[in-house]
């Protein structure tokens, strides 16, 4: 039984609304309305302000009629979990694996992805990241337009779901992390304004009203926004959280609603006798995100690293469009293996200005890399992936340097056998204004990268979702069997060596030859030889190869011959 509460400051009169039914709310303290009766799980309310229509709770549980529906009661307690004893393991052991509900699996729901658990365990995956799962617009969307920030999404299979999902992944010892957006909310569906001063207009983001944490009224929408982050780990048992776009939330308080996220956080963990940590997406640069608090940080656990992808994308690829241009210079590829921010401090000439600050001695277990992610793929005009626009020798040479880093890996899912669908940026908004608006939108965006409009697929369009789905059926066959071995070898090495393990960035060794083309890192006795060259090149070689691209590579009296896009990873002997 729960008895429902709103916070609704502006509002002279608040009704419970049952069905056709309007029960008149008590007004407290604080602008906080609560019920009289309570109401058992299952029961479908709403609210209604003044008389007026009808509307979701903005802390609904669950939505299963969409963003526009009656919410419904949910009892947590009633969940019988299995999951006691589960530890995740630290973020310097961590392999994670990126994944969209919708497309990860045919079914595209939270029981169909648990399907894929065990092949998940067995492959060397430790942590799952969930894209957004709160509930949005439509049946399909990335989910980073969400509205009900507390309910699971319908179309994926609600609370328990989620629940059954978190679940299985723990009796396999998965962890999930769970990406969650607190810069903006979507556009279609909320109802948090009607009801208090949740968004600003003093700050502006790309995507919509940003939602206010230092303004009149904060104190509530920031008790909201920390309460969202607790419940998903409480309730959901998520073993932590990533924030979206950090750089987009804007707060002048003293205390920043990132430290006080990651400090409720450090409470529940002692609470829960469980480790729970918390990432964050920033393209700022800037280390204090993950610095103790005492010395002037937000205490978050890891911030994403855009850098390190965008040296490897430009080493890879040849592209140099767009922000692609910050990271042409002769040896950005090699710092990158050993330095997480390439602007940290410098001049950059895509910005205009100096952007970063040096992260001095921070261990690399304060930065998740990757080589390709749902932004980095998704964001092209046609949402290629990076087997599609490189060879294969270019696509093994990004997984070896990814996996042997000294950083937090993230693979993107279908990564690891190279699928050849794209992921496209896809919407199921129901207003044919809002369609048309993100239609137009994203055309005009691409514009910096010099991508052709006609080449951007309809985001409305269901095909475009349909062909994002992960093709499973491709995996055990030909050049994708092949891949996936490379990948299933490279994290079974990454595990099994510590010097990989190993956070200190200082022990990486990294060498090159822009105009020959070679590249060498080395990470204790694991050294990666790759020819990124239009030549063969012969290079010395002091360990025994474990993995070789292509296969038949002459490997004599310590010396190695590679051919363009060849690449070998070597161990030396103890």
């Amino acid at each position: 039984m729960s008895r429902p509460a709103v916070w609704a400051p502006r509002a002279d009169a608040v009704e419970l609304v049952l069905d056709d039914q309007r029960r008149p709310m008590v007004r407290g303290e604080g602008g906080w309305w609560s019920a009289t009766a309570e109401l058992p799980a299952g029961t479908d309310y709403r609210f209604a302000l003044n008389g007026g229509h009808a509307m979701p709770d903005p802390r609904s549980p669950w939505q299963p009629a969409g963003v526009h529906g009656a919410s419904r009661t949910v009892d947590h307690s009633r969940f019988a979990w299995t999951d006691a004893g589960f530890q995740q393991r630290r973020l310097r052991d961590a392999a994670i694996y990126e994944l969209h509900i919708g497309t990860f699996t045919p079914g595209g729901t939270f029981d169909s992805a648990i399907e894929r658990f065990d092949y998940l365990a067995e492959l060397g995956i430790t942590h799952l990241e969930l894209m957004p799962v709160a509930e949005f617009s439509g049946s399909r969307g990335w989910g980073y337009d969400g509205v009900d920030l507390f309910a699971p999404h319908h179309a994926y299979g609600g609370p328990d779901g989620l629940k059954r999902l978190v679940d299985a992944a723990h009796r396999r010892n998965l962890a999930v992390l769970l990406d969650v957006v607190y810069n903006h909310l979507g556009p279609d569906g909320n109802y948090l304004d009607r009801f208090g001063p949740y968004v600003t207009d003093r700050y502006a983001t790309a995507w919509g009203d940003a939602i206010n944490m230092d303004d009149a009224g904060s104190h509530e929408v920031r008790r909201f926004v920390v309460d969202n982050a607790l419940m998903w780990m409480r309730d959901y048992h998520v073993d932590g959280l990533r924030l979206d776009a950090v750089h987009a939330v804007f707060d002048s308080s003293a205390v920043h609603i990132l430290e006080e996220i990651a400090t409720a956080t450090a409470q529940l963990a002692r609470e829960v006798r469980r480790p729970l940590v918390v990432t964050a997406e920033s393209d700022l640069n800037d280390p204090r995100l993950v610095r103790p608090v005492a010395d002037g940080g937000y205490a978050l656990d890891a911030v994403w690293s855009d850098d390190v992808h965008h040296a490897l994308h430009v080493a890879l690829t040849g592209e140099t469009s767009g922000y692609y241009a910050d990271f042409t210079s002769d040896g950005a590829l090699p710092r990158a293996m050993r330095e997480p921010f390439l602007y940290a401090g410098q001049y950059s000439a895509v910005r205009d200005r100096v952007h970063g600050r040096d992260p001095e001695d921070l261990p690399g277990d304060r930065f998740v890399v990757a080589l390709q992610n749902h932004d980095q793929v998704g964001n092209r005009a046609r949402g290629e992936r990076i087997g599609q626009i490189v060879s294969p020798g270019r696509a093994r040479i990004g997984a070896a340097l990814l996996l042997t880093a000294p950083y937090v890996a993230l693979l993107f899912a279908g990564e690891e056998w190279s699928a050849s669908s794209p992921f496209q940026y896809f919407t199921g908004h129901d207003s044919p204004e809002l369609a048309e608006a993100v239609r137009h939108g994203r055309r005009e965006e691409f514009g910096a990268f010099g991508w052709d409009p006609d080449d951007v697929p309809d985001p409305q369009d269901p095909a475009t979702f349909e062909r994002s789905k992960l093709p499973w059926d491709e995996m055990a066959t030909g050049d994708h069997a092949e891949m996936l071995e490379w990948y299933r070898a490279l994290l079974a090495m990454r595990a099994s060596t510590p010097a990989l393990r190993d956070a200190d960035r200082s022990a990486v060794a990294a060498d090159h030859d822009r105009d020959a083309g070679w590249l060498s890192v080395r990470r204790g006795p694991i050294e990666v030889v790759a020819n990124l060259g239009s030549r063969h090149v012969v290079r010395p070689l002091a360990g025994t190869p474990v993995l070789c691209w292509p296969a038949g590579l002459v490997i004599e009296r310590g010396t190695v011959t590679l051919p363009p896009d060849g690449v070998v990873v070597a161990e030396a002997r103890r």
